[in-house]
């Protein structure tokens, strides 16, 4: 490279290798909404004129408007263009290089990605052979006062719950840490942290509109913090973090919450469902909190995955986060899905 643009040393490498040419196929590989988007948010999107999508939106009128839904206040939200955005803005306004990161692995990889990018070190945990949280170690590792413990709850691959109980000690232990949850899976497991704002100045929540709202698509996110971390996070965003249409669609979900209710419970059902039939063909399952499932095949994992694909049938294999083959995580979807998948693993096993 000519001099000027070399990459920052140690500059980090993104975890996720996103899979291609996916349409027409069932994916169960990305956790996305097999059960789309409210008609509201259709029609919200329908009636964006000409003059509108040639505004710059008005993220703070939006957000005026959401709040309630939430149950705060405007100034303790911020919008992001997705989580993963969302991580990347906390990362840089609160991670200097040489300062420490918590995480229990396996987790989502964004986190150690964030840190990484931003040169922080990361103390890493893990679950243990059951996938039982290490509580115990984790409140052990914030007596050092690390700088940021990301926290996913439900966990993504695991689909594992942490009760309020746990999350309550974290933070009354994390004297000195920034403790994010992120509650991306929250409605399908109904645990939250988001009232707790107010009471711990260093809670922030994340929430997203890529799964039970089906708004994958349209990358949004969202922040909750108390106001005074709320307004350092402000400092640090760009003017423009997220698109009319993003804020147009959100706007509409929101307003349909039996839309949002019904979907919940149905991916709750099929969860229950797919997690019963894969037991009994012989899987180790570990009961999901998630809109997915988790299943450990053993050594047979990477030929069943294989399998599924070529029937166009796309789930994830997770093999490099528990560094053993065995594990793979399926997306819930309909019934009609699970019916079809179940039938070809049948086939399989």
């Amino acid at each position: 490279m000519k001099r000027g643009i070399e990459p920052r040393r140690g500059l980090a490498r993104a975890p996720i290798s996103l899979p291609e040419n996916r349409k027409g196929k069932l994916r169960l590989d990305m956790n996305e909404s097999a059960l789309g988007c409210s008609p509201r948010v259709r029609a919200a999107l329908r009636h964006l004129d000409a003059e509108s999508l040639a505004m710059y939106p008005e993220k703070g009128v939006a957000i005026a408007r959401m709040a309630p839904y939430f149950g705060i206040r405007p100034p303790e939200m911020l919008l992001s263009n997705g989580i993963d955005d969302a991580l990347r803005l906390i990362a840089d306004a609160f991670l200097e290089p040489r300062d420490s990161v918590l995480l229990v692995e396996p987790t989502f990889p964004m986190y150690r990605f964030f840190a990484e990018q931003r040169d922080a070190r990361v103390r890493s945990l893990r679950y243990d052979h059951a996938l039982q949280f290490p509580l115990e170690g984790a409140i052990d590792a914030l007596r050092a006062s690390p700088s940021i413990f990301f926290l996913a709850n439900p966990n993504n691959p695991t689909g594992t719950l942490l009760a309020k109980s746990d999350l309550k000690k974290i933070l009354n232990a994390a004297k000195h840490t920034l403790v994010i949850v992120d509650e991306a899976y929250y409605e399908f497991a109904g645990v939250t942290a988001l009232p707790w704002i107010r009471l711990y100045k260093n809670l922030i929540v994340t929430r997203t509109f890529s799964k039970v709202t089906g708004l994958a698509g349209l990358r949004l996110g969202c922040i909750f913090a108390h106001r005074e971390v709320a307004q350092v996070l402000r400092r640090a965003e760009s003017p423009f973090p997220v698109s009319i249409a993003a804020i147009a669609a959100a706007e509409a979900a929101l307003r349909d919450r039996a839309f949002i209710r019904r979907s919940a419970r149905q991916i709750v059902r099929n969860r229950q469902y797919l997690e019963d039939r894969l037991v009994r063909l012989g899987a180790k399952v570990t009961p999901s909190a998630a809109n997915f499932v988790l299943a450990d095949f053993g050594a047979r994992a990477p030929r069943i995955v294989s399998a599924l694909a070529r029937k166009t049938i796309l789930v994830r294999d997770f093999a490099h986060a528990f560094g053993r083959p065995g594990f793979v995580r399926i997306t819930v979807g309909t019934r009609a899905q699970m019916k079809r998948l179940l039938a070809a693993l049948e086939r399989l096993i």
